[in-house]
């Protein structure tokens, strides 16, 4: 019995120790188990922290790839730039010789530039069919415009039963015999881009001068150059066609220029 009851105090000891035991280890676990975690997190702060330098240390070298690429891109700009402006000034340089092409004249030509497309094309070789057709369309102008000699003005006269003014003369004398149309007054003749501009010096039969007699305009008077400092005119009411001398201080005063009418490429 006394065996039985030792037996029993035993076992309900061992129990109670083992309880007394284990009870206090729960504790240590669970601060044990906040002590690994935290060490945890600080670890994977540090890793994120190093993480982010390792960005920061990164971001120069793109930056400075966008800088590269920043400056290489003005150079393709200039390019593109340089090529318009080649492509601009070919065009106009194009544009000018086929405006210098369309504007070439007839007769002698001022400046340099002028003379030079003249020397370029060369003379103009006629053939003598054609230079027989060129002289006899100035004799018919000429014979016209000296058949109408003392023959009263009239103004806006145009036929030789009414009279005629001084366009009306000249227009009268060229209709027929050149190409373009011939205008109708002085100030539309001197500024026709058919007919070539000429120097004083140079002037020949059949050429138009014009004269400023009035202050409107460029010119309101025209009479036709017949050669020798010589021209033929419808000068004004109260005087016949006539032919005066182109020296007279007079003319010499009002004179504003001349112009080629006919030439061997003007005439029909």
């Amino acid at each position: 019995m006394r065996l039985l009851i030792t037996l029993f105090m035993l076992t309900v000891a061992q129990l109670f120790f083992n309880v007394a035991e284990a009870s206090p280890q729960a504790p240590v676990k669970a601060t044990q188990h906040k002590i690994d975690k935290k060490a945890a997190r600080d670890d994977d702060r540090r890793k994120r922290r190093v993480v982010k330098t390792t960005s920061k240390k990164a971001r120069p070298a793109s930056v400075e790839k966008n800088k590269l690429k920043k400056k290489s891109k003005p150079a393709t700009v200039a390019t593109a730039s340089t090529k318009k402006s080649r492509s601009a000034v070919k065009t106009t340089s194009v544009k000018k010789s086929i405006s210098k092409k369309s504007k070439q004249r007839y007769g002698r030509q001022r400046g340099e530039k002028k003379t030079a497309v003249v020397a370029k094309r060369g003379p103009l070789e006629m053939s003598k069919a054609h230079r027989e057709r060129y002289q006899k369309a100035r004799e018919t102008a000429m014979n016209k415009l000296m058949s109408q000699l003392g023959k009263p003005y009239q103004w806006g006269g145009t036929s030789p039963h009414t009279g005629f003014d001084c366009s009306g003369l000249v227009w009268y004398a060229y209709k027929d015999v050149v190409k373009f149309k011939i205008p109708r007054t002085a100030n539309e003749m001197y500024h026709l881009r058919d007919a070539a501009s000429i120097n004083r010096e140079a002037l020949e039969k059949g050429d138009l001068v014009f004269f400023r007699i009035n202050n409107r305009g460029a010119a309101d008077h025209v009479g036709v150059y017949l050669g020798n400092g010589r021209f033929i005119q419808s000068p004004r009411t109260g005087k016949d066609i006539q032919i005066s001398q182109l020296s007279d201080d007079y003319w010499q005063r009002h004179y504003v220029g001349a112009r080629r009418v006919m030439t061997p490429r003007t005439i029909r």
